[in-house]
C-alpha cells in the first residue's frame, strides 16, 4: 500500500495531522514573538530605570540668561530652577513614566515614585511663587502667568488621555517661562520677585513639613509605636473625634521602595531649589548671617543622592543583620529637617 491509498482511505487523519502541524508552528512563532517582545521591553525598562544626576543650577541659569540675552536678575535662578525641574521630569531618559499603560513603563515603580517626589517640590515652589515670591503684600494682585501655571502643575499625575499629564505640565512650564521672560526684562515692571526673609521663611516652613512627613514614613519601614501628641501643649485644645492614645505605624512591605524613591526625588529637587535660593536670597542670608546654615542643609541632603548598590531596597531591622535603606535615608532627611528649623529661627530674628 502506498501513500495515496492511505490518503484515500483515511483523509481525515491526514487533514488532522496537517492541522496539528500548522497549529504547532503558529504556537512556536507566537511564543517566539512574545519572548522577543518581553525581552525587548525588559531591556528598554532597564535603560529607562534612571535618576538624573545633580546639576550646577547656577551655571545653567547663567547659560540660559546668556542664551536669551538678559541678565540673571534677583529671582531668575529660582524661577529657572522650577522650569529645569519640570523639563527634566518630562524629558529625562524614558520620558515621563507615571502615566504609562503599556510595558515596560507599566511594570516600573521606582522611577514613577521618584517623579512624584520631584513633582511634589515643583508644586510647592510654584505655589510659593504665586502666593509669596511674586507679590509685595497680601493685598497685591497675582501674577497672571503664575496664576495659570500653578494649577496646571497640580493636574492628575497619571492621566494618560484627554488631556495627557505631560501636556498640562508643559503648558504650566510655558507660563513659567513667560513669567521668567518678563522678570528679566528691565522695561517691564509688572513681574517681580521679592527676596525677603519672610518669603524664604514661609517656603522653608512648607519644606520642613514635607521633610518631617518623609522622615516619619521612612522610619515606619520597621514599624514604630507613637504616642498621641496631637493636642500636647494646649490644655484648651480639642479635636473632632477621639483618637487612640498610642498607635503603631508600619509601611506595607510592597510600599517600602515606593517611599524610598519618592524621598530620593524630593531631596533631588530640594537640593537644586535650595542652591537657587542661596543665590537669590544672598543679601538676606548675609544680613542674618545664615548663609552657612542654608549650605549645611544642602550638605545634609547630598548623601541622599548617592548610588544605591543593592539590587533592591533592603528592609532589615534597625540593628539587625541586614541593612535598612529607609532608615539611612530617614537619618539624612531628619538632619536636614533639623537644620531647616534652625534656619527658620534665624530668619525670624531681627
Amino acid at each position: 500500500m502506498n501513500l495515496k491509498f492511505w490518503q484515500r482511505k483515511y483523509p481525515s487523519v491526514t487533514n488532522l495531522d496537517r492541522t496539528e502541524s500548522l497549529m504547532g508552528r503558529i504556537g512556536i512563532i507566537t511564543g517566539t514573538l512574545i519572548g522577543i517582545y518581553v525581552l525587548a521591553a525588559a531591556l528598554v525598562g532597564w535603560w529607562w530605570d534612571y535618576e538624573p544626576e545633580l546639576e550646577d543650577i547656577s551655571a545653567r541659569a547663567d547659560a540660559h540668561a546668556a542664551a536669551n540675552g538678559v541678565e540673571p536678575v534677583t529671582g531668575y535662578t529660582t524661577a529657572y530652577t522650577v522650569i529645569f525641574l519640570a523639563d527634566t521630569l518630562l524629558d529625562k531618559r524614558g520620558g515621563y513614566l507615571s502615566n504609562d499603560r503599556f510595558p515596560p513603563g507599566v511594570w516600573m515603580d521606582n522611577v514613577p515614585n521618584w517623579e512624584f517626589g520631584v513633582l511634589t517640590q515643583i508644586r510647592d515652589a510654584a505655589r510659593s511663587f504665586r502666593i509669596d515670591f511674586s507679590r509685595s503684600q497680601s493685598q497685591s494682585t497675582e501674577d497672571p502667568d503664575l496664576e495659570k501655571a500653578e494649577p496646571r502643575y497640580f493636574f492628575d499625575n497619571d492621566s494618560w488621555i484627554l488631556p495627557q499629564t505631560e501636556d498640562e505640565y508643559r503648558d504650566a512650564t510655558k507660563f513659567f517661562n513667560a513669567y521668567l521672560k518678563r522678570l528679566a526684562d528691565p522695561s517691564v515692571s509688572n513681574a517681580q520677585f521679592y527676596a525677603r526673609a519672610d518669603n524664604l521663611q514661609k517656603w522653608l516652613e512648607g519644606v520642613e513639613s514635607r521633610l518631617g512627613g518623609l522622615s516619619q514614613r521612612l522610619s515606619a519601614s520597621v514599624g514604630k509605636r507613637q504616642l498621641n501628641i496631637d493636642l500636647a501643649g494646649d490644655a484648651a485644645a480639642s479635636q473632632a473625634t477621639d483618637a487612640p492614645a498610642e498607635t503603631e505605624y508600619k509601611t506595607a512591605w510592597l510600599e517600602i521602595d515606593d517611599v524610598f524613591f519618592e524621598a530620593r526625588g524630593q531631596t533631588w529637587a530640594l537640593i537644586h531649589l535650595l542652591t537657587a535660593m542661596e543665590r537669590d536670597f544672598g543679601d538676606v542670608l548675609e544680613k542674618k548671617n545664615a548663609r552657612v546654615s542654608l549650605q549645611q542643609i544642602i550638605r545634609e541632603l547630598e548623601p541622599t543622592q548617592e548610588t544605591v548598590w543593592s539590587p533592591m531596597i533592603l528592609n532589615g531591622d534597625g540593628l539587625g543583620f541586614l541593612a535598612n535603606h529607609s532608615l539611612v535615608m530617614a537619618s539624612y532627611v531628619a538632619r536636614a529637617n533639623a537644620a531647616i528649623i534652625d534656619l527658620r529661627a534665624l530668619l525670624t530674628q531681627g
